[in-house]
């Protein structure tokens, strides 16, 4: 009787906790998430730590720009229209040029400009952070060089 009693128990409890999950129940209509748009060119901005200064610096997707001792090249980059929440994000490679002039990967992998912190390029000279995806920038496209 007292299995029976839990059984009961959970059950309720299982369907209560979908209903509160936000699971779509009949007649309820849910909306799909924004469709993310991708752009030609990647913002980043970079902190050199030894002189303190940051810079700004716009990146064509598939090129890479060097930024000190560091190669980024950007592989994609996302946002969403203007109506939804906005979330920017990029794909990165960014490799080092050591001192014994060897390309060493050091950072492969998502950036979102809403969270700099959490997937920033973390050097023990430099920092890079994705901060917006754009459709333009006052750099030349690569084959109008």
């Amino acid at each position: 009787m007292i299995r029976y009693c839990f059984a009961v128990v959970a059950l309720a409890a299982g369907w209560a906790l979908s209903m509160a999950a936000g699971v779509a129940q009949e007649g309820e209509v849910q909306t799909p998430p924004a469709e993310r748009i991708s752009n030609p060119v990647a913002v980043f901005s970079g902190l050199d730590k030894i002189t303190g200064r940051i810079i700004s610096f716009d990146v064509y997707i598939d090129e890479t720009v060097q930024f000190g001792a560091l190669q980024v090249t950007p592989r994609v980059c996302y946002s969403r229209p203007s109506t939804a929440a906005p979330l920017t994000d990029a794909f990165v490679e960014v490799d080092e040029i050591t001192l014994a002039r060897k390309v060493r990967r050091i950072f492969t992998g998502w950036m979102f400009a809403a969270s700099p912190g959490l997937h920033a390029v973390d050097h023990p000279v430099y920092d890079v952070w994705l901060t917006d995806c754009s459709n333009s920038s006052s750099v030349a496209p690569p084959s109008n060089r």
